[in-house]
């Protein structure tokens, strides 16, 4: 079957040692951008090894004779003069078993290795194989001599951990036929040769446990779907009321504080991902060291075992040079993007793009460019976009589904929605869950305001929830909302007035949206019964939450007094129901639904016997 498949230009992936064909030196230098004279046919984006101690730098502007470099690494020391190099591939990552349960830096070096090769403070200059060399693995192929393969295809396969296989990609710009199978079945490192691949021009390919992709370009796909699978997260306020599809994009902003980083935490170890990529860009030291402690001691609760066995980490403190917050972003969606090609469902955590962008206007302001609006780079809005659109639920080259879910934290300064990074953060994300700053000063948590916070998914994911609970839920979700809705327009007048003052079906609902605010939307990650909701007690929960409100309405109708209503005794256990009732525990749902009938029968009859 012929099929036309979404492929970028080809661009040379393959590493090699760094040439020293072409030498150039240093002429100018201001903080992480540097400007090199001396060397010819350069492309944008090449790579380049800056001064004498061989900085990681990337091509950005290219005049006549002079280049633009961002260096990676802190530029103190360097002087003009000292060599720059040429390594004639662009900024890539190696792409092979071994990556899952790693730490990386923002342009792939694995940090624990280089924290015992050079101690707490990391040489400058220092590289070592993203990918352990030394490891082996058992690694089983799947095709044999005679084969046609076509790029992308799954050649061999390991087990990456317990509960990950790993499967070894050809390169997606290569076709041929199997020359010849080196290893069928054997433990070896991924830089033996598995087999050789001879194609159209009658070359031979050896092909090793991995290869290489540059950053800046997303990996080929054969057709994006439309997410239609929802994202399930255990957060209430999330998969309720505002949901995020598989293959989807979502936007946490908030000020310092409001718990972006925490919910993001909580994303990443509850979410129904396979596999999870953090990235800590430009936070500050203290929270990436927490994660970096945490995220090891998290239990799976898909298999009760480390975390890690799943997980990506990619490091980039605020403390770090600016020019490797960009490379960070883009390292992560690239090992996501390689997931997703497997077949796996992917989530990446960017935390946050805020930080980013201020690297993006640090560096466009020393190149003495045009600012923008809040003095960031006009093509700001190019970069993001160029980020969110590498998500997507995506029929790959090898006739697999994979997704890519992004969720991306924003820092506003002082809280402030309308700054630009914001604003256009909304334009590309169909999910946007907004941190409120007075939530997270009463201690409820997720803080996540449902009066600002919207997801363009509902329509999407409606008919997939009805199906599994029903048409009411529907209902009865807008019915929650309305009231929290509500809520807010009469703390306006509770404010001016007091509630006392207010008619008593105005403080029926003031009460009702206050048992759905503490009973269903506040959530505790430190419970073990509430820190995770399944779709279907968040269903329960709120059938529950709105029958009693239904019959309450019904009730205060019959002339029963409010007071009578909120000291049912099945009220009290409304309030303890997120933490009483476990995920599967549906018996004891139907035993509150016919307590709630019973009871508010009882005041009805009390009223009519009067």
């Amino acid at each position: 079957m012929n099929r036309k498949i979404n492929k970028t230009r080809k661009i040379k992936t393959e590493h090699s040692e760094a040439q020293t064909t072409n030498i150039g030196s240093i002429s100018w230098i201001s903080g992480p951008v540097v400007k090199v004279k001396g060397l010819k046919h350069v492309e944008m984006l090449e790579m380049l090894l800056v001064g004498n101690l061989t900085l990681p730098g990337e091509v950005i502007k290219v005049d006549k004779e002079e280049l633009t470099v961002q260096v990676y690494e802190e530029t103190g020391g360097i002087c003009p003069g000292e060599p720059v190099t040429r390594c004639k591939y662009p900024l890539s990552v190696e792409l092979g078993p071994g990556l899952i349960g790693t730490v990386f830096d923002g342009i792939q070096r694995p940090l624990e290795k280089l924290a015992l090769a050079s101690g707490a403070f990391l040489d400058r200059g220092r590289t070592l194989s993203s990918i352990d060399r030394d490891k082996k693995w058992n690694f089983k192929t799947l095709v044999k001599a005679g084969d046609k393969v076509k790029g992308g295809q799954k050649l061999a396969v390991c087990d990456e951990t317990p509960s990950i296989k790993h499967h070894v990609l050809l390169h997606p710009d290569l076709n041929g036929v199997v020359e010849s199978v080196l290893f069928e079945e054997e433990k070896t490192t991924v830089d033996t040769v598995l087999l050789t691949i001879k194609d159209k021009k009658n070359n031979i390919h050896e092909i090793r446990g991995f290869h290489r992709w540059p950053v800046k370009i997303g990996r080929p796909i054969y057709k994006r779907l439309a997410p239609a699978t929802p994202l399930v997260t255990g957060e209430r306020i999330i998969d309720t009321f505002f949901p995020l599809a598989k293959g989807g994009t979502a936007a946490i902003p908030g000020g310092f504080g409001t718990g972006k980083t925490m919910t993001q935490h909580s994303l990443a170890k509850w979410c129904d991902a396979d596999i999870i990529v953090y990235i800590g860009c430009g936070e500050r030291g203290n929270e990436m060291t927490q994660v970096l402690q945490d995220f090891p001691g998290l239990k799976d609760p898909r298999t009760g075992r480390s975390l890690m066995e799943r997980t990506i980490l990619i490091g980039n403190t605020s403390n770090m040079p600016v020019a490797a917050r960009e490379a960070s972003v883009y390292t992560g969606i690239t090992l996501a993007e390689y997931y997703r090609d497997q077949g796996y469902d992917v989530a990446i955590m960017a935390d946050s793009t805020s930080r980013w962008a201020e690297a993006m206007r640090e560096i466009s302001s020393r190149l003495e460019e045009m600012p923008a609006e809040g003095g960031f780079p006009a093509y700001l809005p190019a970069r993001l976009s160029q980020f969110y659109e590498r998500a997507g639920l995506v029929e790959t080259i090898n006739d697999d589904i994979g997704s890519v879910t992004i969720i991306g934290a924003v820092s506003p300064p002082g809280g402030d929605f309308s700054e630009p990074v914001t604003q256009q953060t909304k334009r590309f994300t169909r999910c946007f869950w907004g941190l409120d700053k007075d939530l997270a000063q009463q201690r409820h948590y997720p803080a996540i305001s449902w009066l600002t916070s919207y997801s363009d998914y509902v329509d999407v994911l409606k008919d997939d929830w009805d199906s599994q609970f029903g048409p009411l839920w529907s209902k009865r979700r807008l019915q929650a909302l309305n009231l929290l809705q509500e809520e807010s327009k009469l703390s306006k007048i509770v404010k001016l007035v007091g509630e006392d003052a207010l008619p008593a079906k105005s403080r029926l609902i003031l009460f009702a949206a206050k048992l759905i605010r503490i009973a269903f939307l506040q959530q505790n990650a430190f419970d073990t019964t509430d820190c995770f909701s399944s779709p279907q007690k968040q269903a329960r929960m709120l059938e529950v939450l709105m029958v009693w409100y239904d019959d309450a309405v019904k009730a205060f109708n019959h002339k029963v007094g409010l007071t009578k209503m909120v000291s049912m005794k099945v009220v009290s256990r409304l309030w303890r129901l997120k933490s009483e009732i476990a995920n599967d525990d549906n018996e004891s749902f139907d035993k509150l639904l016919k307590q709630i009938s019973k009871e508010m029968s009882a005041l009805e009859k009390g009223v009519k016997h009067k």
